[in-house]
């Protein structure tokens, strides 16, 4: 094993990072959570595929069953919780989040993003919840369920969780926020783990990269199973296995998970026909751990082709260019020009202002063309009024400023909304905002959608 420390652990203090120091990896702490519910999966105290309400009762009842595989492969259709509260006004790491807030959001959501099973969409929800089942099944904390559990029996000495954001660290770096070439303190504080919050080392981190590679007698560990590809419903596999992603880098086959929470960022990757692991911890913004960890990993490897995803045919992409959204989210995007967003997908057209396209996995997204909206003030008149979600327990005030249509939130906070077309318009800080309206076209509703938020709805409580 080789461990090595660059540049400062604490600006203030003129501490230096070594093999030693402790991070905070973000969501590559997401492994280790999937590992815990393994564990007692074998101990035969749960199954994986039961019911997440048999555990967490809080949860409302869907229409399609929940459950915990759901979670751990991303395929839940779980809102993330982080970013309900975010559209709120209250982004993670900047207030005292708990799982009881976790919980109590969660349980205000009256519909998920889809079904469960038929689709993927990343979301820290599900791995908080399983934290928080481990600890019910368990009897025990999180923290002392893993220390004694997983990284006591590796030797992952300098390894624990953030569940007390107080807690007095001993070697951790600080972290750090880098704008204009200055540093500002960005620590994490809140007491959410399960879906990150894991404070480690290097060394550590490879030890657990190396149980893959030789796995204890018995494999208590569940390794085997935790690495296998997950799959939707109907059968396909997706990328994503039991808190890791599965996948290639330059033709050869990777196990990763990168993770980033305020200042820290992460990257642990294993590629296991080489038996070659890199652990990347970071504690500045600026900082690209994946691409570090790329980097170190090639000199091993030796740098080989990469492959891309096949797309339409460039002419074809040029004959149906302009601006669709997404039937699914309601999402814009740029198809041709400048702005082009594929996004590594592959696209088909009918020819009638109709296109799917289609990822890796073979799952696919319906668009239709639409006509850029370019509203005058007066037009924007409609929009105004007062806007409340419970689910998400803020209001939205839309007001005109300026001869722009914008957003007020509490505190005071004011979102420009800029025009994508009929109804729709783009906020920098929420997504998608989309006024709904009903039969007789009155505007009775605004939805925000994002990545990990679809069609959060705020009913119109009044047109001041």
């Amino acid at each position: 094993m080789l461990a090595k420390g660059y540049g400062m652990a604490d600006l203030e203090h003129d501490v230096r990072i070594s093999p030693e120091t402790i991070f905070e990896a973000g969501s590559v702490s997401k492994q280790f959570t999937a590992a815990a519910m393994l564990l007692l999966a074998h101990e035969g105290r749960l199954s994986i595929d039961d019911p997440v309400r048999k555990y967490v009762p809080e949860l409302p009842e869907y229409d399609a069953p929940l459950l915990i595989r759901h979670m751990l492969t991303h395929t839940s259709g779980l809102r993330d919780w982080g970013n309900i509260a975010a559209i709120a006004g209250w982004p993670r790491t900047t207030r005292v989040h708990t799982h009881a807030h976790v919980l109590e959001i969660v349980h205000r959501q009256a519909a998920l993003n889809f079904p469960p099973g038929t689709r993927w969409s990343y979301s820290n929800t599900g791995f908080n919840l399983a934290a928080i089942i481990v600890e019910r099944v368990s009897g025990t904390s999180f923290q002392e369920f893993t220390r004694t559990r997983l990284f006591e029996p590796l030797g992952m000495a300098h390894t624990s969780w953030r569940d007390d954001y107080t807690r007095i660290v001993k070697g951790r770096a600080i972290a750090y926020r880098e704008r204009d070439k200055t540093f500002s303190t960005d620590m994490p504080f809140e007491n959410v783990y399960g879906n990150g919050g894991l404070l480690t080392t290097v060394g550590d981190l490879l030890r657990w990269n190396e149980h893959f590679d030789a796995p204890p007698e018995g494999d208590p560990l569940s390794t085997v199973e935790q690495q296998q590809p997950g799959r939707f419903s109907d059968g396909r596999a997706h990328g994503y296995a039991l808190g890791l992603f599965v996948g290639t880098h330059n033709g050869v086959r990777e196990v990763y998970h990168s993770g980033s929470t305020a200042g820290y960022n992460a990257f642990l990757t294993r590629f296991p026909a080489k038996r070659l692991s890199v652990a990347v911890l970071c504690n500045a913004t600026s900082a690209q751990a994946t691409q570090y960890a790329h980097a170190v990993a090639d000199v091993y490897l030796g740098e080989r082709p990469g492959t891309s995803a096949p797309s339409a045919p460039a002419a074809e992409i040029a004959a149906n260019g302009g601006l669709y959204r997404s039937a699914l989210t309601g999402a814009a995007t740029t198809i041709g020009g400048a702005r082009d967003a594929l996004g590594g997908r592959t696209w088909t057209f009918d020819g009638h202002g109709g296109a799917v396209a289609t990822d890796e996995y073979g799952t696919k997204e319906s668009f239709e063309r639409v006509t850029a909206a370019k509203p005058s003030a007066q037009a924007l008149e409609q929009y105004v009024g007062t806007y409340a979600s419970d689910e998400a327990e803020t209001v939205l005030r839309a007001v005109v400023e300026n001869g722009r249509l914008v957003l007020k939130r509490r505190p005071d906070a004011t979102i420009p909304l800029e025009p994508l077309y009929a109804d729709a318009f783009q906020a920098p800080q929420l997504g998608t905002v989309i006024f709904r309206r009903d039969a007789g076209g009155r505007i009775t509703a605004l939805s925000v959608s994002e990545d990990r938020v679809w069609d959060l709805r705020f009913r119109r409580q009044s047109q001041t």
